[in-house]
C-alpha cells in the first residue's frame, strides 16, 4: 500500500489501525521514558504521546496503552519523572518499550527531587505528578501537573516517523 496517498473517506467506523497508522505516523514526534521510583525499584515505559497542555497551571498530558503493565506501577508510585529524549537515545526508548524486560540495565539515573528516575543524557527533565486520568479507547489520556523542569542546551531530540526513529536538523 502506498501510504503517501492514503485517502480515506468512509467514516471512522472503517478506519483500520494499519490505516491510522499509516497516516498518522507522518506526524513526527518526540520520545520520551516516563519514570517513577515505587521505594523498591525505579519503574519506566516510553511513551511517544507527550504534550504541553497548559502554561498556568502547569501542565503536561501523555497516554499509555491501557495493555501496559507498567503505566499502573508508575500511577501508583505518584512521583513521575518524563525524561525527554535526545536523538542518541534510540537504544534507550527501545530499552524502556520491552514489556518485563530489567528496563533500568546498564542505564545511569538518579533521583531527581521529587523521587522520580532522572535518566542521564536526556534532552529534558519533566518532573510532575498526576492530577487526572481519562478513558480513551485503547489508551489512558493522563494529565499531570509539573512541579519542575529542566532542559540540556545543545543536543537534538530523538523523533518517531513513519515508524521509525530518527533525528532533526534545521
Amino acid at each position: 500500500m502506498n501510504t503517501d496517498n492514503v485517502v480515506l473517506d468512509s467514516g471512522p467506523a472503517a478506519l483500520t489501525p494499519a490505516e491510522l497508522r499509516a497516516v498518522l505516523g507522518h506526524f513526527a514526534t518526540g520520545v520520551a521514558v516516563i519514570t517513577a521510583h515505587d521505594g523498591t525499584r525505579p519503574l519506566g515505559f516510553t511513551c511517544q504521546s507527550v504534550v504541553s497542555v497548559s502554561l498556568d497551571p502547569p501542565l503536561v498530558s501523555f497516554c499509555p496503552a491501557k495493555t501496559s503493565t507498567s503505566w499502573p506501577l508508575l500511577r501508583e508510585a505518584g512521583a513521575l519523572c518524563i525524561n525527554i529524549l535526545a536523538d542518541h537515545q534510540g537504544e534507550l526508548c527501545r530499552q524502556f518499550a520491552v514489556s518485563g524486560a530489567d528496563k533500568f540495565a546498564g542505564v545511569d539515573w538518579q533521583l531527581a527531587a521529587n523521587g522520580a528516575p532522572l535518566l542521564a543524557g536526556a534532552l529534558a527533565h519533566i518532573e510532575a505528578t498526576v492530577e487526572f486520568e481519562h478513558e480513551a479507547g485503547d489508551h489512558t489520556i493522563v494529565l499531570a501537573r509539573i512541579g519542575a523542569l529542566r532542559a540540556t542546551e545543545g543536543a537534538a531530540p530523538l523523533l518517531f516517523y513513519k515508524g521509525a526513529f530518527g533525528g532533526f536538523a534545521a
